[in-house]
């Protein structure tokens, strides 16, 4: 007699290979962006990191779509109110909001501080007085770069944070609300994280080709170094996150 494989496993199965599937697009137009010919590396470079937290968010939420809601026969109803922040990753959930927290600050003071480059073009370098002599160095995170990842942010948070809600409000069992909280979670936080450590490379590429940044380029330094360090551990996490069928807990 052949084996048949439950309706279930075959869900969730689909849910997993929809979610590597976003990885792996992602992963070749990221590709393909990047070794295109162009001038402006650096929003070359931009481009495929946005693509590949894009096409990561877009997997994860088309394996979601996938997994119907749960007929039941009998319904009960709970006075407890479900939350969405019941079911996302309770450690990892508030440290990529505080890096989200982290990439728009950074991107308002890039904007702010950004000046012309040396060909002109607006919103790509910032202006820097070292032994009498001012030049523009960049890539800057100024209004150039900071705008198609604002973008990118605002159109991922808004369609997880909708996928976050419908999850939370609708039937089935908790164990399946977290696996697909926690999924949608790492996807945002991959576009986050993938974007923030974008721009610490901008600005710690800035400030190690000049010698006249004085305590304020120190203090900088001292901070998006370990910001960078934390960064990749949380990149690593979602990504790890993403390919898991399970939730894992952080607790």
């Amino acid at each position: 007699m052949l084996d048949t494989v439950p309706p279930e496993r075959l869900l969730a199965r689909a849910d997993l290979c929809a979610r590597w599937a976003g990885l792996a697009l992602g992963a070749v137009i990221a590709q393909r962006l990047a070794v295109r010919d162009s001038d402006d590396v650096a929003m070359t470079f931009l481009s495929a990191v946005t693509a590949f937290g894009l096409c990561a968010v877009g997997g994860v939420l088309l394996g979601d779509s996938l997994t119907p809601a749960p007929l039941e026969a009998v319904r009960t109803a709970s006075l407890a109110p479900r939350r969405v922040r019941d079911h996302v990753p309770p450690r990892m959930a508030p440290l990529l909001l505080f890096q989200s927290a982290c990439l728009v600050a950074l991107l308002l003071i890039g904007v702010t501080a950004a000046s012309p480059d040396s060909m002109g073009r607006a919103g790509r370098a910032v202006t820097v007085t070292c032994d009498g002599v001012t030049r523009a160095l960049g890539p800057w995170p100024g209004f150039h770069f900071a705008t198609p990842m604002l973008a990118s942010i605002v159109v991922g948070t808004a369609a997880c944070g909708w996928a976050l809600r419908r999850i939370a409000h609708r039937p089935g069992g908790n164990q399946q609300r977290h696996d697909r909280s926690w999924a949608i979670t790492a996807a945002w936080g991959l576009l986050v994280s993938s974007q923030l450590l974008l721009v610490l490379a901008m600005i710690g590429r800035v400030l190690s080709r000049t010698t006249c940044a004085g305590m304020l380029g120190n203090v900088t330094a001292l901070v998006i170094y370990p910001l960078g360090l934390l960064t990749l551990f949380s990149l690593g996490w979602c990504l790890f996150t993403i390919v898991m069928p399970r939730a894992v807990g952080d607790e």
